[in-house]
């Protein structure tokens, strides 16, 4: 089974534009009772049996059951006839969303997330169709959805033959409403076999990437260019008082603006991932933890470059096209001469250039690193680099490991 997610701009009616903000306004409304319930009974757990807080005491009977989903779902349905405007919006976007609070205490508990958060009206943004209903749902640029009927939307691409929409999101940004096809297909796809060329790559704040073929690629500073604007915006919003409609127009324009950024940065992403693919048969990455990047001391300038979110879209990319992609160790990859393995020593930030007193070899820094990290996945692979070199002419192998040892001579000659 083959799954896609496919975005479209939305152009809702004016009608269609008030019943979404009432979806979300009543989707915020069950989330925040729901997430109420559950905090309630945790904290009337929290106390020792032979002591009660000092401050106050959530008094829960001993035998009421923990609020899970079904819990939840159930009182749901019971509470529609308390509260007529439950009807209003349709019973399977409320369930979704009590589906997605347990998610979140779920992911709380195992991947160590966060506590999930009350939601105001503007942090909802989206809720969920999980079905469509029978008979015909798109046609042309329109796609029937329950409740809002008919939606307009622009089809910027066509859907692939044989996938179904199954279920569409509706998120509402800054710049817009969208909607986001959740595509199925009953087909099954192979994995990618390694083969042809091998590349790998090396991420850094110098250069966002280094290859082992010698390209370097400079990094883009998407929030720094807009970042004098950003900060004028928001320092007139300091002034703004709350809940004013100054203060709402303000706050849209600055998301605007962070929309922009993150559309550009994603957009960059794609366009260099895709032009990796175009002379790689394989790609290898480091594997490496970018949060703990983004604790350091330049975590500003690694959130803005988004090496985590390139390298899910590099992967997706190679899967798409057909490249094999594998990540390797990270450890020590600036420390290895990728000719002679030898160990050169750790090297400062300052030292941009690669120099082995073993063997000779002299290159960029980042590109010694890359062919380390290329090294190592063919090895990974069980194959070794001379194997994987025949006819690719990689740098580090055969004719090129001597042109490279000629120029280092004459430039020691020269020197």
């Amino acid at each position: 089974m083959l799954n896609l997610t496919y975005e479209y701009k939305a152009k809702p009616t004016k009608e269609q534009v008030q019943l979404i903000e009432h979806t979300l306004d009543v989707c915020s409304k069950v989330w925040n009772f729901a997430l109420r319930e559950r905090k309630d009974w945790l904290n009337s757990r929290k106390c020792p049996i032979n002591a009660c807080s000092i401050t106050s005491e959530y008094i829960i009977p001993v035998d009421e059951p923990y609020p899970n989903y079904n819990t939840q779902a159930k009182s749901l349905t019971l509470a529609k006839k308390q509260y007529p405007e439950l009807k209003t919006v349709n019973a399977q976007v409320l369930q979704q969303v009590l589906r997605k609070l347990e998610t979140a205490f779920i992911d709380m508990r195992r991947k160590g997330m966060g506590f999930p958060r009350f939601k105001n009206r503007y942090r909802m943004r989206s809720y969920v169709y999980p079905q469509l209903g029978e008979g015909q749902i798109l046609r042309g640029n329109q796609i029937k959805l329950p409740q809002l009927g008919w939606m307009e939307y622009v089809k910027s691409r066509e859907i692939p033959d044989g996938f179904k929409a199954k279920q569409v999101r509706l998120v509402r940004k800054a710049s817009g409403y969208f909607l986001m096809f959740s595509l199925e297909c009953d087909v099954n796809v192979p994995d990618t076999v390694p083969a042809e060329h091998p590349v790998g790559l090396d991420l850094g704040l110098d250069k966002f990437v280094a290859t082992s073929d010698g390209t370097l690629v400079e990094r883009p500073r998407f929030l720094q260019t807009l970042h004098r604007k950003l900060k004028l915006l928001q320092r007139r919003l300091k002034k703004k008082q709350k809940g004013s409609n100054n203060r709402h127009k303000l706050n849209r324009k600055i998301a605007r603006l962070h929309q922009r950024i993150s559309d550009t940065r994603k957009d960059w992403h794609f366009k260099l991932a895709h032009k990796l693919c175009n002379n790689a048969g394989m790609i290898f990455v480091e594997d490496i933890d970018f949060r703990v990047w983004a604790k350091g001391m330049f975590c500003k300038h690694t959130l803005d470059a988004g090496f985590g979110q390139f390298v899910e879209i590099l992967q997706w990319v190679c899967w798409k096209r057909g490249v094999y992609f594998a990540k390797v160790n990270k450890d020590y990859t600036s420390q290895v001469c990728p000719q002679c393995d030898a160990h050169t020593g750790k090297k400062e930030l300052k030292d941009r250039v690669h120099t082995c007193l073993e063997c000779g070899y002299t290159t960029h820094r980042d590109v010694a690193a890359a062919q380390v990290i290329r090294n190592r996945g063919i090895n990974a692979l069980g194959r070794s680099v001379e194997q994987n070199a025949c006819g690719d002419d990689l740098t580090g192998t055969g004719d090129s490991l001597v042109k490279s040892r000629r120029d280092t001579k004459k430039g020691y000659e020269a020197g």
